[in-house]
């Protein structure tokens, strides 16, 4: 029998933890003294340490550990955790990939080096097949899902009632109250467009002057573009006066990839 000094000794940790593992039910002592309240641990609890703390290097979380020990089939367990863990950390390496990639993206624009160029512009009249959809909130997370099903039904509604679907695809976006969004989605109409299912003709409106920016590439970092936007027009002395819009230019597909080209338009004036 070891005393918890040696027993921690051997598995490299400290007596502490083992006093936690202990009072969580993990690792408790083989016998403890019932006059002096010593602990005592046995050789053959030693691999069940040296696992436990193997895992806790690895980032495994106690649950879990705990799952592993009183599993039937220990070595099953064990495979489920790790692979579980592997996954967890592969997506932690690409959300920290993608953060390293936005930080190196700010400091060329604070270098001075501009990904793309804020072009002011009168927007044309132009008449869409639209479908309306509300999220819950104002950002990518809540919108996401409903730009998908929007899309999708429009696809159909204008198959079924005839219609081409015209590129570009035109998104616009407006408060809904309560901290809600409208998510408009729409293709541009044949110069005389007909009524259908599923679908309403919206006449989007000339805009006499139009803050405009083209984003390269999927929509992960268009809030990145977005920001690069509006900081330039409140540095040029405008002021935003209408709802804006993504005109996808160059979308193959409804799936977002490397190739698409997308530009952000805001209605503005001088402040």
């Amino acid at each position: 029998m070891y005393t918890i000094g040696e027993f921690a000794a051997l598995g490299r940790v400290s007596v502490r933890m083992l006093r936690h593992y202990d009072a969580i039910g993990l690792l408790v002592p083989a016998r403890v003294d019932d006059r002096s309240g010593y602990r005592f641990y046995a050789i053959e609890q030693l691999p069940v340490l040296l696992r436990i703390a193997e895992l806790r290097e690895l980032g495994v979380g106690l649950e879990r550990i705990a799952d592993v020990s009183t599993a039937d089939d220990h070595n099953s367990a064990l495979q489920r955790v790790l692979a579980e863990r592997r996954r967890e950390l592969e997506e932690s390496v690409a959300d920290d990939r993608a953060r390293i990639a936005r930080i190196d993206r700010r400091l060329r624009l604070l270098e001075g080096i501009t990904m793309s160029t804020v072009v002011y512009k009168a927007l044309e009249p132009v008449t869409v097949y639209a479908v309306r959809g509300i999220a819950e909130g104002m950002g990518p997370e809540f919108v996401g899902p409903v730009v998908g099903p929007l899309i999708e039904g429009l696809d159909r509604s204008l198959a079924a009632a005839g219609r081409p679907i015209i590129e570009p695809g035109i998104f616009w976006y407006d408060d809904a109250g309560d901290d809600r969004l409208a998510v408009h989605v729409s293709y541009v109409a044949e110069p005389e467009p007909v009524a259908g299912d599923g679908y309403e003709i919206v006449e989007l409106p000339a805009v006499p002057a139009a803050a405009t920016i083209i984003h390269r590439g999927d929509l992960s970092t268009l809030g990145e573009t977005w920001s690069q936007l509006m900081e330039q027009v409140v540095a040029d002395g405008y002021r935003l006066v209408g709802a804006s819009r993504e005109v996808y230019l160059e979308a193959d597909g409804h799936v977002p990839g490397p190739d698409w080209v997308t530009e952000l338009q805001v209605p503005v004036e001088r402040a």
